[in-house]
């Protein structure tokens, strides 16, 4: 497979290039289907050229996909089907020279947290699972880091279960894991029932291409989230997600774009695709009658860079992989540019939260005393 890659400026004002330059070579065609129902696009973040550091040329892939079987199938067809789905598309991504993959949130399962129903537990699997010994196999294919979203059970801790990122390094090995900080609570999400609130912090990984980490779903809508990974020093965030359009499309291509720009990182944004039907209705206390799915997953996957440019989105309706080429230097430059981590006053805002989580804590409002005074 080939790709024609695209320069990208800000404001994600972007023209093709036809030759070959020192950030990628640029090859066929922009746009192709790998298969009638796989889009795939190709684009390029370029950086000033240094005098003193080399470019670091990162190519990095999104996957988004709809589930391979109906939910009434069996389990174990079900993941079988969907690894099925997604080997080819995974391999053309290795042969298209992809450093960095990442799937999308909980890939190796239909998404059945609206349903609260436990049958669905059964999927579930410990870090070294069914699908991260799968995507080893893979990463040490093609020399190749693939960040492995999972609805985990945690057999060490009474077997509960987290919704979890495995970091599979270009070796075939686990590198760490980073479990989603924020639960939705809204509508149908309804993801407590199965999980809570994750407990590994904000861990950057520093991998063989980069420093990586994984700001798993809901985490996008939390400001300090993508913060965190940025203090601790992310060039590129994934946000790995499983959203649909009646909730959040609106928000959906301003989130990751803003987070890129105010923590100088790229930010690689997967949504899956498709309307998942369920076997039985429900409801979600909302007054609305029962029903049988979540909404459509709207895809949409897309890369943001600090510089506020951004790439088009992949389909809507359509599994697809999107690549981009990325120079790393890009952060350190548009740091440099505009000063955010000097400018910043994290003592301020460090002072605000320690206030703010007591039980005493009154919010600083200045009252004008003529307010109240009648006239």
């Amino acid at each position: 497979m080939s790709f024609q890659f695209f320069l990208l400026q800000p404001y994600s004002v972007c023209f093709p290039i036809s030759y070959e330059s020192s950030d990628c070579r640029i090859l066929g065609s922009t746009q192709e289907m790998i298969s009638d129902n796989l889009e795939s696009q190709a684009f390029c973040f370029h950086a000033d050229k240094e005098l003193l550091r080399q470019p670091r040329i990162v190519r990095v892939g999104l996957i988004q996909n709809s589930i391979a079987l109906p939910t009434t199938a069996h389990f174990a067809d079900q993941k079988k089907a969907i690894m099925q789905k997604v080997k080819p598309i995974i391999d053309a991504a290795g042969a298209s020279g992809v450093n960095v993959l990442c799937l999308q949130e909980a890939w190796m399962m239909p998404f059945a947290f609206c349903t609260r129903e436990k049958r669905w537990c059964e999927f579930a699997e410990p870090i070294d699972g069914e699908s991260t010994q799968f995507l080893q196999d893979l990463a040490r294919k093609y020399n190749m880091v693939i960040v492995n979203p999972i609805l985990e059970r945690d057999v060490n801790h009474g077997e509960i279960m987290w919704n979890t990122a495995v970091i599979i390094g270009n070796h075939g090995n686990i590198i760490g894991i980073h479990r989603k900080n924020h639960i939705p609570r809204v509508g149908d999400f309804n993801e407590s029932t199965y999980y809570m609130e994750g407990n590994t912090g904000h861990p950057v990984f520093e991998t063989a291409y980069g420093k990586i980490a994984v700001n798993i779903c809901y985490g996008r809508h939390h400001s300090l989230n993508w913060l965190a990974f940025g203090l601790n020093g992310a060039e590129i965030v994934f946000n790995p997600s499983a959203t649909v359009g009646e909730l959040s499309e609106p928000m959906w291509p301003i989130e990751s774009r803003n987070a890129a720009i105010a923590n100088s990182y790229f930010v690689g944004s997967i949504n899956r695709v498709g309307t998942e039907v369920f076997p039985n209705p429900f409801t979600s206390g909302d007054g609305k009658p029962q029903h049988s799915d979540f909404g459509h997953f709207y895809g949409s996957s897309h890369f943001s860079a600090p510089d506020a440019s951004c790439t088009p989105s992949l389909s809507r309706y359509r599994d697809g992989l999107m690549i981009s080429d990325m120079d790393l230097n890009l952060c350190r430059q548009i740091k440099d540019k505009w000063g955010f981590r000097m400018t910043a006053r994290y003592e301020l805002y460090a002072a605000m939260l320690s206030e703010y989580l007591k039980r005493d804590f009154s919010p600083q409002v200045i009252v004008d005393p003529m307010l109240h005074k009648r006239p």
